[in-house]
């Protein structure tokens, strides 16, 4: 198996793929997330796979592709997802978000980490093994993961009993550092809502009423700091906390990584892998209110936010948006209307990485990598993990995937360290080598 062969054509593929703008949230052209479907479809279609899109009322299309198991072989799941984060501020972007550009070794584009590279991961993979793979393969590619898997329900529903298999490879999670491969062993939960507050039933001038009358910004301001106390731990209810291996991570590293503005204190409370793994954590996401270009003299009558809640593992998603609203309505200043408007949901999951497959997948990255993988937690959530979990308990869940510490998923400038992809292009080779014996 020369995969060094097979990363020139492939990430001509990851480059096509990038190109599509398949952002899936609300008020993007979903016939882009549609066009992206059915170009990934036609990827492993091509590799003699049989394909399908799945579909379900009001949701974005997902990928399907099988290969029957060899008799006595297990069966793996491969996942990605084909959907994007929409671009943010393309002016912050050094390139166009999507036409893949690459500099110093990282290939720039939104999507080339997060996930069109687990496309292409998966992709090597078969190719590998000339599109017939020595275990059964299900390839299955959302389309809405970030946007929540709003529909996974009712897509395991109508689909779960042809998504079982013995493991299930998600490619969406990364790697500690470059050159040091990592397991991902826990994912927090999410909870949002949209907050509103209001004052008055229309504008008013500023000097003729301001004083004793408030505005709606500043209530707001006030209603959104006392979601954390004052060294920045999470105020709301009695959230759920855990412990973590503060492996050798340094707060220079994160300040770093993060790109921290000189002055900057960290906030919450533990080691700083306690603090992004397994303990709760609030930001506000947006705020609608006027520009600055556009205010004007005047007492804003409304204003409304987006308030994110990553949660622990051991937490859950409905108790915790439960208290987040009732913190929001509680704690309204000066007697503004606060109406909230909950948004989506998605469960914190932790596993323990025991028993063959696992151990399989660590001799994998051993291998492609030159040193063990470490065993770490993710902060961000991927809902489908906990979903599949509960479907099919008996399945082994691996969490892998190609992000680094700059990849900047979700931000502007994302990229993919070419290096990095093709180690793990290996590892995923050797893993499905592995797993026939």
């Amino acid at each position: 198996m020369n995969i060094d062969a097979l990363l020139p054509q492939v990430r001509l593929d990851l480059e096509a793929l990038v190109r599509i703008p398949s952002v899936s949230a609300a008020g993007f052209d979903p016939a882009h997330v549609r066009a992206s479907a059915d170009a990934t479809r036609a990827l492993f279609e091509a590799e003699g796979l049989a394909t399908e899109l799945l579909e379900i009322d009001g949701a974005h299309p997902a990928v399907l592709a099988t290969y029957p198991a060899p008799a006595g072989a297990p069966t793996v799941l491969l996942y990605a997802h084909h959907d994007v984060q929409p671009p943010g501020n393309e002016s912050m972007w050094t390139s166009p978000p999507f036409e893949p550009v690459e500099r110093d070794g990282r290939l720039y584009g939104r999507g080339t980490a997060d996930d069109k590279a687990g496309i292409a991961l998966h992709l090597v993979a078969l190719r590998a093994f000339g599109g017939s793979p020595p275990v059964g393969v299900t390839v299955l590619i959302e389309g809405e993961e970030e946007t929540g898997s709003e529909h996974l329900g009712s897509f395991l529903s109508a689909y779960g009993e042809r998504l079982r298999a013995d493991a299930i490879v998600l490619a969406d999670s990364g790697n500690w550092r470059i050159g040091e491969p990592a397991l991902t062993t826990s994912l927090r939960g999410l909870v949002d809502c949209v907050v509103e507050v209001r004052t008055l039933d229309h504008a008013v001038h500023s000097g003729m009423y301001g004083g004793p009358i408030p505005d709606a910004l500043t209530a707001l301001c006030r209603l959104l700091a006392t979601l954390h106390d004052d060294d920045g731990v999470v105020a709301v209810g009695s959230r759920a906390v855990g412990s973590a291996d503060a492996l050798d991570l340094t707060e220079d590293e994160l300040r770093a990584q993060a790109g921290v503005v000189a002055g900057v204190r960290m906030i919450g409370a533990g080691a700083l892998t306690e603090r992004i793994w397994t303990r709760p954590a609030i930001s506000v996401l947006g705020i609608d209110a006027p520009t600055v270009q556009a205010a004007s003299n005047q007492l804003v009558p409304v204003a409304r936010a987006k308030v994110s809640m990553r949660i622990a593992p051991g937490d859950d998603p409905g108790r915790a948006m439960d208290d987040l609203v009732a913190h929001l309505e509680r704690n309204a200043p000066w007697g503004a209307s606060v109406t909230v408007t909950r948004g989506a949901g998605g469960r914190p999951y932790a596993l323990s990485a025991d028993g063959p497959i696992y151990d399989a997948a660590r001799d994998a990255m051993t291998e492609a990598w030159g040193r063990k993988p470490v065993h770490m937690g993710v902060g961000g959530t991927i809902p489908l993990v906990a979903a599949f979990a509960d479907a099919y308990p008996n399945a082994a869940i691996l969490l892998t995937g190609v992000e680094d510490p700059d990849t900047r998923a979700h931000g502007e400038n994302e990229s993919l360290h070419l290096a990095e992809f093709a180690k793990a292009c290996h590892a995923e080779t050797l893993l499905l080598q592995r797993l026939a014996l």
